[in-house]
C-alpha cells in the first residue's frame, strides 16, 4: 500500500532541496503518517488505520464516522 493517509488522502509532495550555493536537487516531502488504532463506536470495535498527524487531530474533533463518510471510506473492511 502506498504512503497515503486513509482518511484525508495526503501523500508525498515533490520539492527541491536547495543548498547554500543554491543548487537545487529534487526530493520528496513525505506525509507524517502514523499507524493508529481508533475505537469505532458505531461498529463497537477497534479499527487500525494509517493516518496523517493532521487527520488524528481532526479525528478527535469530528469523530471517526463523520470523517469516514466524508472520505467515502467503508470501515467494515478495516
Amino acid at each position: 500500500m502506498s504512503r497515503k493517509c486513509e482518511l484525508t488522502g495526503k501523500r508525498a509532495n515533490n520539492a527541491y532541496a536547495v543548498s547554500h550555493s543554491h543548487r537545487r536537487t529534487k526530493k520528496l516531502q513525505e506525509a507524517n503518517l502514523q499507524s493508529k488504532r481508533v475505537w469505532w463506536t458505531e461498529g463497537n470495535r477497534w479499527v487500525k488505520l494509517k493516518l496523517s498527524t493532521k487527520a488524528i487531530k481532526t479525528l478527535e474533533k469530528k469523530g471517526l464516522q463523520a470523517m469516514a463518510n466524508e472520505a467515502g471510506l467503508n470501515l467494515n473492511k478495516y
